[in-house]
């Protein structure tokens, strides 16, 4: 039986840019080691599996290496994957995950998902971060297994260079670095490093602004942002922090399909 897959760029609106998923499309939940394989065969930083469920789609992500519990630029895939297909014809769709029910709805060209907020606080750094990064921040939060590194401006941000094996030894799962972007036009820039869970370097990351939102509404007394991932794919996010929960609003554009036979 032939499994329709998807490969999507995800928080852009143009082609080979943003953040790339691969997004299956399945009548059941198959087997969590075939999944593995497939993520594994995929290569990308996120595969999304949306089977459909009662009232919505359960939908599950991979890393090359593991099972994340929330993932924002697959989300955005999936909710692209099944409207353009035709799969779905109503606005808004609802995805059970490890992370609770999230929802994708239509908001024009763009894609409007509703995901839990992180609490961030001060932390101390790890021994050897300033040495894993190649400078030390100014300051540093954490966010659950994350941390957040800010540092003076962009420019330091895409001069960032990391020791990928040295990030990958410390009591971490992801960094987030970022710095202020003077609000021309963007409120904050930021990159997402995760050697710990096979990738080095994420182009977009959703699921870091749920955390960095909270952290710069801190930092900057508003609750709009809009964002960008200045990885060399680069990607935009309008955010929108809403008590417990973040809107962030990303594009979405498919590279190719195809029908996975394995």
């Amino acid at each position: 039986m032939n499994i329709k897959i998807f490969h999507i760029d995800a928080f852009t609106d143009k082609p080979f840019s943003g953040n790339p998923a691969a997004v299956c499309l399945l009548k059941r939940m198959p087997d969590r080691r075939w999944m593995m394989s497939v993520a594994a065969e995929m290569n990308l930083s996120e595969t999304a599996f949306v089977v459909p469920a009662k009232g919505g789609f359960l939908l599950k992500w991979f890393t090359p290496a593991t099972e994340v519990e929330l993932c924002g630029h697959a989300t955005l895939a999936s909710a692209h994957a099944l409207w353009s297909s035709g799969a779905v014809k109503r606005d808004v769709i609802k995805f059970r995950t490890l992370s609770g029910t999230l929802t994708a709805e239509r908001a024009g060209k763009w894609i409007k998902l509703d995901f839990p907020a992180r609490v961030t606080k001060p932390a101390v750094a790890p021994a050897g971060l300033a040495r894993a990064l190649g400078k030390k921040p100014l300051a540093l939060h954490r966010c659950g297994p994350y941390y957040i590194a800010e540092f003076r401006d962009e420019r330091t941000i895409r001069a960032i260079a990391p020791d990928f094996e040295a990030l990958k030894r410390l009591p971490m799962l992801d960094i987030a670095v970022t710095a202020p972007g003077g609000g021309k036009p963007y409120d904050f820039v930021s990159r997402l490093f995760a050697p710990a869970e096979g990738v080095n370097e994420d182009p977009v990351t959703g699921s870091a602004h749920c955390g960095l939102a909270t952290y710069w509404a801190a930092k900057l007394g508003k609750e709009e942002f809009l964002a960008r991932q200045v990885s060399k794919r680069g990607g935009v996010l309008r955010l929108r922090l809403c008590g417990d929960r973040v809107t962030i609003l990303g594009q979405a554009v498919t590279v190719f399909t195809g029908d996975m036979r394995a």
